[in-house]
């Protein structure tokens, strides 16, 4: 538990950083940065031979796609959905993620639809419409949340393919093939980053670069380490909970440390309701008193 809480509180700071730092730089070429750097500490761990000896050569590209998607567009989408929304309502639409693993898996793996994971996503939705209502008809603020969904479904399709790979190859080490993971990820914003003409102009200050070097090395290198470690130890009802820590923890710094403005009383109920759609679709014995069918989501 303390890997998944360390990492959660790293992955905290990150989103009010980014709106402070980091909003007036190229969502694309931040985004190059932070992958480039996460590649480089994955990099000495990575071992081509333990691919090799499956005889596949489609999961080198398979790996390369999966970063692309989860790492790749997740994080040009997420980012730049900072320039509309404040750091804790990026925060919050998050929470909406492992729910979307749930129904895309059922999607992809033709399953019939989860029937609480789809019940929990419409109180999810209602709980952050909650919080952010006198904000719907902001189109700007529109704009921002459609970014963060978008972010979500990457991340979440990017983990159910990845997924896939490993019960296919059961003795695939993750740490050893993450760095193509990020390389995957690094190429794709790259790409975007000189079509957006993103480097035109690129001269970050020195609290810009600090920014970056943080989360780069720190938040997604150190944190994605310590999390995958956790993970290992952990009971699954700890990594299901640990999963959305984060939320709270950016909120708080988001507003206490970066000093953003909210709602309170609409945040603590709308808070309060999408957490109940959170344990409606991960809680098994939730689940087991649904009056509908049991189903699987595992794939």
């Amino acid at each position: 538990m303390l890997y998944l809480f360390i990492a959660s509180l790293i992955w905290a700071f990150s989103f009010g950083l980014i709106k402070t730092s980091l909003t007036d730089i190229d969502p694309n070429v931040v985004s190059f940065i932070r992958l480039a750097l996460s590649f480089l500490i994955f990099l000495p761990l990575f071992r081509l031979k333990s691919i090799k000896k499956y005889h596949d050569k489609k999961i080198k590209r398979q790996l390369l796609l999966i970063g692309a998607i989860q790492f790749g567009i997740m994080y040009a989408t997420y980012i730049h959905s900072f320039r509309f929304l404040k750091a804790y309502e990026v925060a919050i639409f998050t929470i909406l993620t492992p729910i979307y693993v749930t129904l895309i898996n059922d999607l992809i793996n033709k399953k019939p639809l989860d029937i609480p994971a789809l019940f929990a996503a419409f109180i999810a939705i209602f709980g952050a419409g909650y919080i952010v209502y006198s904000k719907l008809s902001d189109n700007i603020f529109i704009m921002g949340v459609i970014l963060v969904q978008a972010s979500n479904l990457s991340f979440a399709i990017g983990q159910i393919y990845y997924k896939k790979i490993l019960n296919k190859h059961p003795d695939l080490e993750s740490h050893s093939v993450f760095a193509l993971l990020y390389a995957g990820g690094a190429g794709i914003v790259l790409l975007f980053s000189f079509l957006s003409g993103g480097w035109q102009g690129f001269a970050p200050t020195g609290d810009q670069v600090s920014a970056l070097l943080y989360l780069g090395i720190i938040a997604s290198g150190v944190g994605f380490f310590l999390w995958n470690l956790g993970a290992v130890k952990a009971k699954v009802s700890s990594l299901a909970v640990m999963n959305n820590a984060k939320i709270p923890l950016a909120i708080i710094c988001s507003i206490f440390i970066f000093g953003e403005t909210a709602d309170w009383r609409r945040l603590l109920i709308g808070g309060g309701i999408m957490l109940v759609a959170v344990i409606i679709c991960e809680q098994e014995k939730v689940r087991e008193r649904w009056p509908f069918k049991k189903l699987d989501s595992e794939s």
